[in-house]
């Protein structure tokens, strides 16, 4: 039997309030549990110490029988020093969406031919200028 530490919801609906509780893996998430062993308030304030309670002997009993902890709880057993939990590394977090991607090249496309045109509208009239001159000079001389 695969044992979990994990969090069992209870509280009004928009006011979660969680158990801490010991289950069997395959139970469902509300349902019956073997032990509770903390509680944990997302509502309070971070530094609140009523944030997150934790009976330490309990939960180092089931952790040397086996049970293994959700990721939220891992980080909340690192947090108060019961357990350690290795850091994880994802490199992709602040990189973009591939939608989000296609827009920023939709756009620099646009940007680069509003350039294009507006250096070949620049470099246009500046010929045409000097060729006008030159037709007034030889009219003027005739």
């Amino acid at each position: 039997m695969a044992v979990s530490i994990r969090l069992s919801r209870g509280g009004a609906k928009k006011r979660p309030y969680y158990k801490i509780v010991v289950a069997n893996a395959t139970a469902p998430r509300d349902g019956k549990y073997l032990e509770q062993v903390g509680t944990y308030n997302p509502l309070l304030a971070k530094d609140d110490e009523n944030r997150v309670k934790l009976n330490a002997d309990r939960v180092n009993y089931w952790l040397g029988v086996g049970a293994q902890p959700t990721d939220r709880v891992a980080r909340m057993l690192d947090k108060a020093g019961i357990k350690e939990r290795a850091a994880t590394n994802n490199p992709n977090k602040g990189e973009p969406g591939k939608k989000a991607k296609d827009r920023a090249e939709e756009k620099a496309e646009k940007l680069r031919e509003a350039e294009e045109a507006a250096a070949a509208a620049a470099a246009a009239p500046a010929e045409e200028a000097p060729a006008a001159e030159e037709t007034t000079e030889e009219s003027t001389e005739a």
